[in-house]
């Protein structure tokens, strides 16, 4: 069902004036909402402290915040892989910036630290978002990250590969399957994801585990077996390269680009590249289940939040920070040059109805599910077991069952 605005609507408006924002904040986004509601009005005055782990390419949309707040900016860009630890260092040395932006997967840990305050301090919440991005970002009933965009993953196709093996994008398994074996040919495989050991790899396997039922509270279960069972029977027909143990989800796109692929699952950020390439015809769709129902996908992005640095003036300030950031207009301009979803769900269904390319996309997240939504800040550790089940099988040292039981036994 369509869905569209009527000009006069702040919604409305927001989108219409994103396109001139657009021209004046030339980002790329190097990863994978709520209402904004706080106030901009500015007349702030003073420097936020803004920790990311983006590159300087961000920075342009923080100053268009400060510039909205009234204030000046002092941005960090740090790696992704150490940020967690230097935030909690940060947190028992009290020197946490104003504005920190997590993985949304790490919300949870940092605030069960005590290190975040609560958004609605600040006239903030997500009660329009898609549900699954809200429950990543709440702890203990409190709202303590803001999204702009959220992403996830869906099932890119070569349209022309298709056309020419006279086959159709698959929606079970068994569809996959038969659809990959076709599309496999030459030095071109039907089918490519990354299997890496890292959460990467969990993040690729987690809609064929969820979908059919696993649980990663105890993920030795007959339906995570069955979904692993698909991804080996995928590799040993010849479909899926043996050299996915070692793709990260960049190395995935590259092959999909270099024609090596023919189908893969990957995110709405690599829509830039492949837009790029020349010669590709592209689309994508939700990524096949079992039986062909609803697909549970992970919810990615990167959310903002408010550290607790015991200067409420300052802290006010950046709660108005990141309401800009999260506001509809910020989201329709992140949308634009990322390639993401805006994570507000009435921005989101106009975004899909603009944007045929990432339509499936939105579709994903509205079913999607938020990584901790089980395990809170402990999901890293059954992150940790399932991309090693996933080794563990496809490197030819256990089947899917036994990987699968070894793999739960893990002290992590």
């Amino acid at each position: 069902m369509k869905h569209g605005f009527r000009s006069t609507s702040r919604r409305g408006r927001a989108l219409v004036g994103a396109a001139a924002i657009v021209a004046t904040v030339p980002l790329v986004l190097t990863g994978c909402s709520g209402s904004g509601n706080a106030s901009s009005s500015g007349g702030g005055g003073g420097t936020l402290t803004i920790e990311d782990y983006y590159d300087a390419n961000y920075d342009p949309v923080y100053q268009q915040c400060a510039k909205d707040v009234g204030v000046e900016v002092k941005i960090n860009h740090v790696a992704g892989a150490g940020l967690i630890s230097k935030v909690l260092q940060q947190a028992s040395s009290r020197t946490l910036p104003d504005v920190l932006m997590l993985d949304n997967p790490d919300v949870q840990q940092i605030a069960a630290s005590g290190a975040l305050s609560d958004l609605a301090d600040y006239g903030l919440d997500a009660d329009d978002d898609v549900p699954g991005v809200k429950g990543a970002n709440t702890y203990e009933g409190k709202l303590y990250g803001l999204q702009p965009n959220t992403n996830s993953i869906a099932l890119y196709y070569n349209e022309k590969l298709l056309d020419e093996a006279g086959v159709q994008p698959p929606k079970t398994w068994d569809e996959l399957k038969e659809t990959a074996k076709k599309l496999t040919k030459g030095s071109t495989y039907g089918f490519a994801m990354s299997n890496i050991n890292t959460y990467e790899g969990t993040w690729q396997f987690l809609p064929f585990f969820w979908s059919n039922g696993g649980d990663e509270r105890d993920i030795a279960t007959p339906e995570a077996a069955q979904a692993l069972q698909l991804v080996q029977d995928l590799q040993d027909d010849g479909s899926m390269s043996k050299s996915s143990i070692n793709w990260a989800q960049a190395d995935v796109n590259n092959q999909f680009i270099a024609g090596k692929a023919a189908m893969m699952i990957n995110g709405p950020w690599q829509l830039p590249a492949l837009k790029e390439a020349e010669d590709l015809e592209f689309a994508s769709v939700p990524i096949p289940t079992r039986t062909g129902s609803e697909t549970v996908a992970p919810l990615g992005g990167e959310a903002f939040t408010v550290p607790q640095t015991g200067d409420a003036d300052k802290m006010q300030l950046a709660g108005e920070f990141v309401g800009c950031l999260n506001s509809d207009k910020m989201q329709a301009v992140l949308a634009e040059v990322s390639g993401n979803v805006p994570t507000n769900l009435e921005v989101g269904k106009q975004w899909a109805e603009d944007h045929a390319d990432v339509a499936s996309f939105v579709t994903t997240v509205q079913t999607a599910r938020a990584r901790t939504g089980q395990l809170g800040e402990d999901w890293p550790k059954a992150a940790t077991k399932i991309y090693t089940a996933v080794q563990l099988t496809l490197t030819g040292k256990a089947d899917p069952e036994q990987a699968l039981q070894q793999a739960q036994s893990q002290n992590q």
